[in-house]
């Protein structure tokens, strides 16, 4: 993807607007902030203690975008009153190769933010931009993986419309304990009637 990629999410009567976007340097110090959660911390895949694990964070994403097979998105919330918008959680895309039916989506949220809405929120733009961009490079399918012990990602899941399709193995140490697959697959097209003659 060479123009970078901006989603927006408009706000509701309760819930304020959220803005997607790639990660940039500026947001490390936030990331760090947020990343000092237990929750959090018991579910990423990576930890970032300080601004040094920060910044090799944030340039893994831009690495992905640049190879074009994974594309992290900064979530940010509107502020009322104030030009800047705070961080609340991460949405991702990974494993994009062309011809591949399916690829991975992943999130989490901010501490402050959870309750809000803002992972299903964030994973339903993220969810529509991908099958969007991808359908005519063989996308099919997105997948969301999330270990049983873990309730909130599962009812994320369900309000995103990602149906539950199989019971996982674990798989240590990535994986220590069983989970969920939940599969989300792109909308069927209506057929055209093509005329001949």
């Amino acid at each position: 993807m060479s123009a970078p990629v901006v989603l927006q999410v408009t706000a509701s009567p309760v819930l304020p607007a959220l803005v997607l976007r790639p990660w940039r340097m500026e947001d490390v110090a936030a990331l760090v902030e947020v990343s000092r959660d237990r929750a959090l911390r018991q579910w990423a895949s990576s930890v970032v203690d300080d601004d040094a694990d920060g910044t090799r964070w944030v340039q893994a994403q831009q690495q992905g975008w640049a190879a074009g097979n994974r594309f992290g998105f900064a979530v940010l919330e509107e502020q009322p009153n104030s030009v800047r918008e705070q961080l609340v959680g991460n949405v991702v895309l990974k494993e994009v190769t062309s011809g591949k039916p399916a690829a991975e989506v992943g999130y989490w949220t901010a501490a402050h933010a959870r309750g809000r809405g803002v992972a299903s929120r964030a994973l339903e733009a993220l969810t529509s931009w991908a099958l969007d961009t991808f359908e005519a490079d063989g996308l099919e399918r997105l997948e969301l993986l999330h270990q049983v012990d873990n309730p909130a990602s599962c009812r994320v899941a369900q309000k995103s419309r990602y149906d539950f399709d199989t019971l996982l193995p674990a798989a240590p140490p990535s994986f220590p304990r069983e989970g969920h697959l939940h599969i989300r697959r792109a909308c069927l097209r209506p057929f055209r009637l093509l005329r001949t003659g």
